[in-house]
């Protein structure tokens, strides 16, 4: 007679291969996320912007999420987090508290950078390299949404090189698209990726989507950050022009020697301003500034940047369907007006 106990063959059974290769996996994957977590996530802060009131102390009137990138309190978070306001306290996530003030701001990117009045010492989280990521790799995101402290969200790198509005209509480049779970209040925490380091600070939600969240790309928020720290805001170039984008037709396109289909139309020119100076017009349609194909309004606000402030720019625009050139010298672009 023979004895079968499947039971007991199965309590002893060895585990398949594809088993213990999964088992793996999962524990490579919860490590690679609490390392991330434990290495970046001291230097999360609660941002919460004060509200003055009278005959009475200051009141929260918004909060979102900074990360601290050096010991003596820089924090970077999103402009438009604190855009607006004067009076700011951060709780760290030991829960110590701190009075803090805006060094400078750059709605374009909608990056801020913050000064803690009186910490040192504070735990930091250095800046990766963005370009370094790869769609589909692991990244973290930290932060203190709907008011939960030191919330931990993880996904991967959905895409790279999105281009975003930002709250004043500009278009932010470089940005980094996620699904990992972004709430309001994590606004200006950080992404980082399985080492620690930031990758990216996070913007923004389409609200009604599931999985899909942005982040400012770190390498945008290193030259932002030398910027401000350097002239307490970030130097763009202006010519002096209201443009919009419009359609170059395929004839004047083939006459003069161009691709684009559409191009930046000059529906204003400030007097005496670059442009106007050089001799551009309303009407005309740029199609290049250096070389560089102009699309759109867009591609004309890129290419305007802080290198080609007082240097002769090569801007070529159709006119009654003729290519023409400028030397166009631009400004630094003014700083807006408060509200």
């Amino acid at each position: 007679m023979f004895d079968s106990t499947p039971e007991r063959e199965t309590e002893n059974a060895t585990p398949l291969p594809s088993e213990v290769a999964d088992d793996v996996l999962q524990d490579a994957y919860s490590n690679a996320v609490i390392s991330a977590a434990e290495r970046a996530g001291p230097a999360v802060v609660r941002v919460e912007v004060l509200k003055a009131q009278k005959g009475g102390p200051s009141r929260p009137a918004g909060v979102g999420s900074g990360v601290v990138i050096s010991p003596d309190g820089l924090v970077l978070t999103n402009s438009h987090v604190v855009h607006g306001a004067s009076d700011f306290r951060l709780t760290d996530a030991e829960g110590r508290a701190m009075e803090a003030r805006v060094l400078g701001e750059d709605p374009d990117t909608d990056l801020a950078l913050l000064r803690a009045g009186s910490a040192r010492n504070l735990a930091i989280a250095p800046i990766g390299d963005s370009k370094s990521l790869k769609r589909g790799q692991l990244v973290v995101a930290i932060g203190n949404p709907l008011g939960f402290e030191s919330t931990v969200t993880a996904g991967v790198v959905s895409a790279l090189g999105r281009s975003l509005r930002a709250g004043n209509g500009r278009l932010i480049e470089d940005v980094i698209q996620t699904d990992a779970a972004l709430n309001p209040g994590n606004s200006g925490g950080p992404l980082v990726n399985a080492r620690g380091a930031v990758v990216g600070i996070n913007t923004a939600i389409i609200r009604g989507a599931q999985g899909i969240c942005f982040a400012v790309a770190s390498n945008t928020a290193q030259f932002v950050l030398g910027e401000l720290i350097q002239h307490g805001r970030v130097r763009r170039g202006f010519i002096g022009i209201a443009a919009q984008t419009a359609a170059v037709s395929r004839g004047h396109a083939r006459l003069a020697g161009i691709d684009n289909t559409t191009g930046a139309m000059i529906t204003a020119l400030e007097p005496a301003g670059p442009a106007s100076t050089a001799g551009l017009m309303t009407y005309d349609i740029i199609v290049r500034a250096d070389g560089e194909a102009v699309t759109g309004v867009d591609d004309l606000i890129r290419l305007l940047s802080h290198e080609r402030i007082d240097r002769a720019v090569t801007v070529e625009a159709l006119r009654r369907g003729q290519l023409k050139s400028f030397d166009v010298r631009p400004n630094e672009r003014p700083m807006p007006k408060a509200a």
